[in-house]
This record gives C-alpha cells, structure tokens and sequence, in this order.
C-alpha cells in the first residue's frame, strides 16, 4: 500500500501555528517515551525470567516419578475401574486396607527398596541427592551490551551485542608466574652497596632524570602543537617516587613546567567551547588548535593543583604514605612551588586560572616564613607595576582587603604597603607611549577627488578600510575601561585604609596606611575631606604616633589641599606648626632616613602653595633647616640646602638673612615653636660659612651658591647636574646606603720605603746623637709579668 501522507510544504509549514507544532512535537516525545518504556519492562520481564530459571532449585527424580505414577495410576483407575457390586468383600476389604497405606500408592515400583525405608533413621542424605539429575557445565552465560533499538513498521526491535569475555583464566596464570618469578627475586640478597657506590648511583640516576626532562621539555617546545601530550608525561615526574632522587627531581621538573608553561601559552584567555561548536565541523588545523588549547589548559590547571598541593602538605605537615619524602624536604619544595607561583602571577596575568592564583599567593604574604613572605609581596609588586589596563591589580586588591579583614586587621604592614606600587597615579598623570603617539590621519572626501583619479580613489578608500581594521585590531584598552577599573581599585584601597583609621589606630598597620593616603590623597573624593583631616590632626595630637608616622600625616594633609582641596577653605597653620617643632628631632643617626618625607612635605608645604605662605613663615623655616644642615649626613645636607635655595628662589626677600643688619624690632627667638612669631627675620644664615668649610664638595658648592645669593647665571651659579635636579633626587643620589662616597675619594699613591730619603729630624744635633744610639742598641725582650709590675707599683 503506498503512503498517500504527503510531506507538508514550507508555506503550509509557515501558515501553522506555533500551539500546533508545539502539540506535534509534544505527541512525538511522548511515542517516544512510552515506546523506550514498554521496551525497558520487557527487558525487565526477561530479566526475571532468566534469574528464575537460574535460581530454581533442584527437586529430587524420586519425587518426579512418584507424580508420574500417580497420574498414570488415576487414569488407569478411570479406565478399569470396575463397579464395587461385581467385587467380592474379602477383595474390598483388601483394597480399603491397601487404600489406608500411603506408601503402596507413592511407591515407585520399579525400584527394589524395601516399603519403610524413609522411617529408618539411618538414611543417608547422599543418596537421596544421588538421584538428582545432574546439570552439564554449560559455557559461562555471556554478558549482553544494549544497544539503540532500530524502529520498523512492526515496532521497536531491540539491538544487543555479546561483551567480549576475557581469558580470566590464562590472565591468573601469568599473574601466579609474575608472583613466583617476584618471590624468587626477593629471596635473592641484595649486594651492599659503600657510601661511594651509593653516591655514584645516585648521581647516575638523577643524571637520567635530568636528561628525560630536558628531552621532553625540548620536545614540547619544538613543536607544542603535536607534543602537548608529553606534558602529561613531564609532568607526571612530580610524583617521583625513587627516595634518593625525589626531592631535586620534583623541584626540577616544577621549574621546567613553569618554564614550558610561560613559553608556550598564548596571549589570550582559552575559553571553553559551546555544544554547538563542539557538534560543528571544522578545518583540520581549527581542529588540531582546539585540541592543543583543550591539552594546555587541562595540564596547566592540574599542574597549579600540584602546587598547591605541596604548599598544603607543607603547612599541615602533612605526611604522605609513601613517605618517599621527609617533613624537612617539604620546606624547599614547597619554597619552589611558591617561586614558580609568583613567576606565573607576574607572566601570565592573562591566562586562564590567573584568580585562582592570585587566591593562593596573597595569603602567603602574611606567612611566618620571612622569605615566602617576600617573595609573594615582591611579586604583587611588580605585577602592580606592570599592569596597565588595571583588572589583574584590582582582583589582587580585592584578596588582600578581604584578607586584611577577615584577620581582624592582624597582616604584616609590607601586605598594605603594596598598595604604593599601584599605577593609578600614573595613568592619571602621564599617558602611555600608546596615547601619545600620533593617530592615523585619512584623507577627507574633497582631497581625493581633487589630487586622485577615479582608480586611486577607489584604491585609496579599499587601503583606508584595512588600515582602520589594523588599527582597531592593534589598538589598546580605552580610557573609559582604564579609569573605571582605576576608581573601583581605589574605593577598595580607601574602604581599607578608613576602616583601619576606624577601628585599628593602635595597629601596626597605621604607618602604612598613612604613607598610602599620602600618596593617593589627591584622588579622594572632595566629600571625605574635612573628615580626614580632623582624623589626622587627632592623630598627632594624641601624641601615640612615631616621628615617621607624624610626618605622613603631614604629607597627606597636604597633599590633600594642593589638589581639589584648593577650593576649601582651610588652614593648615597647625600642620605647618608641628613640622617646625618637630625638625630638631631628625640627626646623623636612625632618623636620617625620615629626612626624604620631611623633603616631600617642604616640596608641598611651600613650593606648591608659595601664595598661601607668608614671608615670616618662610623665613623661619630657611633659618630652621640651614641650623639642621649642620647636624646631618652629607646627602641629608645637600637636600636641605637643595630646599633653601628653592626658598630663596621662590620667595622675595629672603636675600635678608645674607645681611647681619636686623630689620624690625625684637630678636630671633630660636627656641620658639611658632614660626610667625620667632623673629627669623632679625637673624644671619651664618651657618652657610661653616658648610663652607665642609669635607663634602658638593655641600660646599651649595653654600657658596646660597651666599652669592642663589643666583641661576653667573659665577655663582650651579652646574646643571645639581641645578636641574629636585631635593629628593639629589638626597637618594648622594646617599651613603652603600658605604661609598659620592663623589669617590681620590685614592693617593703611597710612598715607596726605597725611595724614602732620611733627613734630619731635628736641628738639634745632641737629640739626633741620643735618638741614633738609642735606634743601634740591641733590645732584650723579657717575658712580660703584669702581676708582679702591679705589686712593685702599689708597694711604690
């Protein structure tokens, strides 16, 4: 019969609603769901048929042959049966006796047993299962795998394949054989090996070790597409399990994996495929990058999986079964696995499992162990350094806040003073090479049709959009991105260091903090303002801070009001007052360091708000730092001086200091606190004559510069290589950290003793007769006895 059910066409398909296509579509599953069930109860209903007839239990022959007999008997009774008027009685009688035995109807006549012989206590239960029937030793029963079933017009017709069966019994032969050959050697003694041998073996087995890993890392290098499976194989040499060798083969092959990792990763982040790219199909080169991506990213995750691995084992010390290892050794492998950590953090910030990282390394920068401690935060420091577009700094920032507070602000400060190393600064005030550089200029519709023929033009405009494809390919990270990164980075940066200034003044933090807000003070919001700086006057007031941590308070005040803090109407006088105070605090000694801060603060103090400084102030201050010129190291000096002649420079009349005639009433008051009311005005920078006279060249070329007067032309003006350069630079450059002068010390040519003339010493010819005989005398060296001199000078 022909199948008159035409296909529909696609206008009909079109005029269908979207309820009905859903209906038809719903009908078809469910066929297809009722059809699976019926085919699994079937299956099932087989199942159980087979598993009865499996367990059914044997019954015995005897039994079997007596329901045999018993039914021939009935149908022989039904077909002779006789009426009992034609028997006699004696003949009934013997019947209804017979009749009342059961034995003499169950019994199989054709055996020879005697009629009672299941109530003899004696039977043997063996030969009642001797009369079993015994089963043949059928094949194995062979393990069915199902598979899809193939629908007809009659139905579904179930598809099922034999599982192949395994020669079990040849595989426990060879097992049985490995075993004994195994005994056999392990009753063979082994050789004992000398401390030389034993080394030598060593060597030659690591040296083995060495080659294997530097033939698969070459391997894998060469040609990473083809070779990403030996990274499975390179990396599965972490598990080494030779005790002699371990430890150096575990960390070599860490550093090779991280080597190989750095090398051959892409500069991209590898993103899992969908299903439906997964279904399609594609080129044979698209198909042998996915594979390579999928490899590297698999090896590379388990691979930071053993990493953090060893870093556990070692912080729960932790003991593997094996015990292949020692608790000791664990200490440097783990150092390795943190090594290699930081490598990674820093190189492949773009790279997948790059958070996962981040998780793990920031926690180790509060580790008890000094040099994990270091080593993590030199790490978040150069990746703070490096990172331009901001979202690898802003998901480090976000761990070490969290961190910060989950312990209760209990972190060591160098994990806050990270946060000094953040670009932000940088990218508010300088641009990159990327944004300077001059952008591509096309040319505009009337310069074609004017200097360009048809063909050109439509040249030119085929070039002009393959250029603009280049240029948006090659083209970095906008501005907005950059910025919106920045901002979110230093709410969380400035959410941390206000809740330590909240609830943590006491901690050991709060040098940290302050140093931070006086570095990105400029970049808080105008609102929080007049509420920082009442925190930070407190602060020093209390009188509970350092020295170093007083003078950041100050910076940060001021680096406060010389940004948006201009339209504020504040005055800093109480800031300006504790500095002048506090100068006399800093000398020669541990408080030569805390001079660069002091250099900031005058830099920001004066120099940047030189309209809002008054001439007293000014003047008070230049008296104060040239008196402290005397009591500091030699870069220290050079810096104070840098400053003065910035003073000089910047304000009017501060050239009445170089003169000793006193201009007003009163005299200087050197011991007074405030500098408006001290009088520098009625004083000398007689200090410049001493500094004159000092053993630094470049502390007596600053005096003599301040004494003509600071002058920019002229005799007395600086070279350019100290006239070009601000206090700080100079106080880093001529610093003393290293134990060497700067500029180095003329080395003098010793006199040779051969060429040394003797002259007279001495005029007078009877001291040089004295001196002479008492050089030609012959010295007797006795033995020294302090004890006995000490007796005759007491008797004395």
């Amino acid at each position: 019969r022909k199948n008159t059910k035409r296909a529909p066409s696609f206008r009909k398909l079109l005029r269908t609603s979207q309820i009905k296509l859903d209906n038809k579509l719903k009908n078809k599953q469910f066929k297809q769901k009722s059809a699976a069930k019926k085919y699994r109860k079937e299956q099932k209903k087989l199942r159980e048929a087979v598993r009865d007839a499996i367990s059914r239990k044997p019954f015995p022959l005897e039994e079997c042959k007596k329901k045999q007999v018993a039914r021939k008997w009935e149908e022989k009774e039904e077909e002779e049966a006789l009426p009992l008027d034609m028997m006699d009685e004696d003949d009934l009688k013997l019947m209804e006796d017979l009749a009342q035995r059961a034995s003499f109807l169950t019994r199989d006549l054709s055996s020879n047993e005697p009629v009672h012989l299941k109530k003899r206590k004696h039977e043997s239960v063996i030969e009642k299962y001797e009369k079993v029937p015994r089963r043949l030793q059928t094949e194995p029963e062979k393990e069915l795998i199902h598979l899809l079933p193939i629908k007809d017009k009659s139905g579904i017709i179930p598809q099922a394949v034999e599982k192949p069966v395994l020669n079990v019994a040849r595989d426990e032969e060879e097992d049985t054989e490995d075993m004994e050959e195994a005994e056999d050697f392990n009753e063979e003694p082994l050789p004992v090996l000398t401390p030389e041998e034993m080394a030598a073996q060593r060597r030659q087995k690591l040296q083995e070790r060495k080659v294997h890993i530097a033939a698969l890392a070459s391997a894998i290098l060469s040609e990473p597409d083809s070779n990403i499976k030996k990274l499975k194989e390179l990396r599965a040499m972490l598990m080494e399990q030779d005790p002699n060798v371990a430890v150096i083969v575990r960390k070599l092959v860490m550093v090779s994996l991280m080597e190989i990792f750095k090398d051959i990763a892409p500069s991209y982040k590898i993103r899992p495929l969908t299903e439906v790219e997964k279904a399609t199909k594609v080129k044979k080169e698209t198909q042998k990058l996915r594979e390579f991506e999928e490899g590297l990213v698999s090896q590379y995750k388990f691979y930071l999986e053993n990493l953090e691995q060893t870093i556990k084992d070692w912080k729960q010390r932790k003991l593997k079964k094996s015990n292949v290892i020692s608790l000791k050794a664990y200490k440097g492998l783990a150092e390795v696995a943190v090594k290699c950590l930081c490598e990674l953090l820093v190189a492949l910030p773009h790279f997948n499992f790059h958070n996962n990282i981040i998780v793990l390394i920031v926690p180790l920068m509060n580790d008890p162990s000094k040099m994990i401690s270091e080593l993590c935060v030199e790490a978040v420091k150069k990746l703070f350094k490096q990172d331009k577009l901001g979202s690898a700094s802003l998901g480090v920032v976000k761990v070490i806040s969290g961190l910060v507070r989950g312990r209760n602000y209990d972190v060591r400060p160098e994990v806050l003073k990270a946060f000094l190393h953040l670009r932000i600064k940088e990218v508010e005030l300088q641009k990159d090479s990327e944004d300077i550089a001059p952008k591509k200029k096309f040319m505009t519709y009337k310069e074609k049709r004017k200097n360009l023929s048809r063909m050109q033009r439509k040249w030119k405009k085929a070039e002009e959009k393959l250029e603009r494809e280049l240029l948006e390919a090659e083209a970095s990270e906008s501005k907005e991105k950059k910025l919106k990164l920045h901002t979110e980075t230093l709410n969380i940066v400035f959410v941390t260091y206000f809740r330590i200034l909240k609830k943590a003044q006491k901690s050991p933090l709060l040098p940290a903090v302050l140093e931070g807000l006086a570095k990105f003070a400029h970049l808080i919001n105008v609102e929080f303002f007049d509420d920082l700086l009442i925190v930070l006057h407190s602060l020093i007031a209390s009188g509970d801070l350092s020295y170093r941590e007083s003078l950041h308070c100050v910076l940060s005040a001021f680096h406060i009001l010389s940004g948006q803090g201009d339209v504020l109407n504040i005055d800093p006088m109480k800031f300006y007052t504790h500095l002048y105070k506090t100068l006399f605090s800093l000398h020669a000694g541990g408080t030569n360091e805390d001079i660069g801060i002091v250099l900031q603060c005058l830099d920001v103090m004066f120099a940047k708000r030189r309209k809002q400084v008054s001439q007293q102030r000014a003047l008070a201050f230049l008296k104060r730092l040239s008196i402290l010129a005397l009591h500091v190291l030699p870069n220290s000096s050079v810096g104070i001086l840098a400053t003065n002649r910035v003073f000089m420079q910047t304000f009017p009349r501060m050239d009445l200091l170089l003169d000793n005639e006193s201009q007003g009433s009163g005299i200087y008051l050197p011991e007074l606190d405030e500098p408006e009311h001290c009088n520098a005005q009625n004083t000398a920078l007689w200090e410049l004559h001493l500094l004159q006279r000092h053993y630094h060249p470049t502390v007596k070329k600053f005096a003599s510069h301040l004494i003509a007067g600071a002058p920019t032309e002229g005799s007395g003006a600086l070279p350019l290589d100290l006239s070009q350069r601000s206090a700080t630079e100079l106080f880093e450059t001529y610093c003393m950290k290293g134990m060497t002068f700067n500029p180095p010390v003329a080395s003098v040519t010793p006199r040779r003793k051969d060429t040394f003339l003797q002259m007279d010493s001495f005029v007078d010819e009877e001291l040089n007769k004295q001196l002479q005989q008492h050089l030609n005398e012959t010295v007797a060296h006795k033995p020294l006895d302090f004890a006995k001199h000490l007796k005759e000078s007491s008797l004395t």
